[in-house]
């Protein structure tokens, strides 16, 4: 992925080129005409001059002639002969390419001519003038390769200002884009931007913490609609499963009416199991669990090990662990033990009959393995309501309950597939 100021100063290299490409024939055109021109002038100048001279002298016809012999043999690319007044000529210039007899080597030069009809002792004469051309054409070629010379300058100098732009002109671009990526939305804390010169840098600043302001105040209201909401469904939904208890209780039920409330209770106990969730995540959310001590983390793990034992013996489940003792960790008693007791549970709901379970707990990380088939998604496996397997009886919010703990405690939760095996493991930082 390439820089913007990169992209920009290829696009400005390629123009560059163009134009250079198009000024070459330009420059031949313009200077071409500019030369031909100066020609014309020069070679009307010389013809005039010739015409003056020779009818100033005033030389018979022999004297005439003798001088044309020698004007032909002395002045380069110049020629009068005489002609008849039938072929009287007008004036006319034109372009010819010959070779150039004062060379010692063979070339065909360009050269501009003039032909024009004089008057000499009441005779008409044709004298043509002729000069090169060929000086144009090696002006081209050094305005191209200054040209060209002034480019490479040109195309440094890009180099060099893109550098120092990238630094000085991005920089409160960077500053912005570097707060936004340290943004956490649950820190419930506004972004404050540094103030800059750029008329666009500071419109974005102040277009994100209008939107941050606002998506901190949704998720602030989101927070309490949900806490509030879990909070008083709890008394109605236990009141719900209290009568269902005695419903069940009853000795005239029918099989069948039985089985229908049986399986009403199971779906209350469920919503009443989610709800406690979301209550609990709502809590951890809005920092109720500030209070933090220092936890024999060994004997929590040993302890929450033997409140599951029933759990791990009705699946026939094998558990292999290794716990270091006296190891102690600061943190919420509370959450703790929840994190601890889902990662078992998990565990152990995921896990087949007769398969194993492993517990390692060290000074540096929690890990909890369970056998297993195929990989998880760990993209979304730790966000809300997202199901391991669709046989699964959780929630879908313990792993990210799990997660937020973690957050909460400055912890990491990672997941890894080896060797068959499904690998939680929990770094204490």
């Amino acid at each position: 992925m390439k820089k913007l100021l990169n992209k920009t100063l290829l696009s400005f290299t390629i123009y560059s080129l163009v134009v250079l490409l198009a000024s070459v024939p330009t420059y031949f055109y313009f200077i071409d005409a500019i030369w031909i021109s100066e020609l014309d002038e020069n070679n009307e100048l010389i013809a005039e001059k010739i015409e003056h001279e020779l009818q100033k002298l005033e030389f018979n016809q022999t004297e005439l002639n003798q001088s044309i012999i020698l004007l032909n043999k002395i002045q380069p690319n110049t020629n009068l002969e005489k002609t008849n007044s039938e072929n009287i000529i007008i004036d006319s210039n034109y372009t010819i390419f010959r070779k150039n007899p004062y060379l010692n080597y063979e070339d065909i030069n360009r050269f501009r001519g003039l032909s024009k009809t004089i008057k000499l002792n009441e005779k008409n004469y044709i004298l043509t003038v002729e000069s090169n051309l060929e000086e144009s054409s090696e002006t081209v070629v050094a305005i191209a390769q200054i040209t060209f010379v002034f480019l490479i300058v040109l195309l440094v100098g890009f180099l060099v200002l893109n550098r120092v732009l990238s630094v000085r002109l991005w920089k409160p671009f960077r500053s912005t884009l570097s707060k936004l990526k340290t943004f956490n939305l649950t820190n419930n804390s506004e972004i404050e931007f540094k103030k800059t010169t750029t008329f666009e840098f500071e419109e974005l600043n102040i277009a994100l913490s209008r939107l941050i302001k606002q998506n901190i105040q949704v998720y602030q209201t989101q927070k309490e609609f949900t806490e509030n909401a879990s909070h008083e469904l709890q008394t109605p939904l236990a009141i719900l499963k209290g009568k269902l208890s005695l419903l069940l209780q009853e000795k005239e039920l029918t099989t069948n009416q039985y089985q229908i409330i049986e399986e009403m209770n199971t779906t209350l106990t469920r919503i009443s199991r989610i709800n406690k969730n979301l209550l609990l995540l709502a809590k951890i959310e809005n920092n109720q669990f500030q209070e933090t001590t220092t936890i024999e983390i060994s004997k929590l793990m040993s302890y929450s090990l033997e409140i599951l034992e029933e759990h791990f013996e009705h699946k026939n489940l094998t558990i292999q662990t290794h716990i270091e003792p006296n190891l102690s960790k600061d943190g919420n008693p509370t959450l703790v033990e929840i994190l601890i007791n889902n990662l078992l549970l998990n565990a152990i709901r995921h896990s087949n009959q007769h398969e194993k379970v492993s517990v390692i707990l060290t000074k540096e990380k929690l890990k909890i393995c369970n056998s297993g088939n195929a990989t998880l998604e760990e993209k979304d496996l730790f966000n809300r309501f997202v199901k391991v397997s669709n046989s699964s009886l959780g929630s879908g919010l313990g792993l990210n309950i799990i997660k937020q703990i973690c957050n909460s405690h400055k912890w990491k939760v990672l997941y890894q597939f080896e060797n068959n095996f499904h690998v939680f493991v929990v770094e204490f930082s």
